[in-house]
């Protein structure tokens, strides 16, 4: 359902959120390291993630990618795609049609769209602070032993 771009962008921002909750910064190389993405990827993304003021970053030794209290507790997994994507991950047809409507559907529209409309819900009341703390408190997580 993301782009890749998303999966990793989401993923940056659980790590940056945990990091921030306990007052540090956390470099690119890090970042790229843990969320399985090549450095230059990853740069791209967090650019704009900082452009969309989910992330802020600050230069230099002491320098790295950082998550206010604001934005951990208020950050919708929707602002992030949005901010990665636009509106593309959720508005598009399922089968990549151009002109998928209820008016003009494609062969599974009817079916996906109610799925779709569960996605669009639980991306916009999903918050970076709950799955941190799901994160945290054992109830997921972001690599297994399994690589996933």
């Amino acid at each position: 359902m993301f782009t890749k771009a998303c999966e990793y962008g989401i993923r940056a921002c659980l790590i940056v959120a945990q990091y921030s909750l306990n007052e540090t910064r956390i470099s690119l190389k890090e970042i790229a390291k843990l969320v399985d993405s090549p450095e230059a990827f990853t740069a791209k993304i967090l650019q704009k993630l900082v452009k969309s003021k989910i992330l802020y970053s600050i230069q230099g030794p002491q320098g790295g990618f950082g998550m206010t209290p604001e934005n951990i507790k208020n950050t919708t997994l929707e602002r992030i795609v949005y901010a990665i994507d636009g509106d593309s991950s959720y508005t598009a047809c399922v089968l990549g049609l151009k002109d998928c409507s209820d008016t003009n559907p494609c062969p599974a529209h009817k079916k996906y769209k109610f799925i779709k409309a569960e996605f669009l819900e639980m991306i916009h009341k999903t918050t970076v602070d709950e799955m941190v703390n799901d994160i945290e408190n054992g109830l997921a997580f972001l690599k297994n032993n399994t690589g996933c």
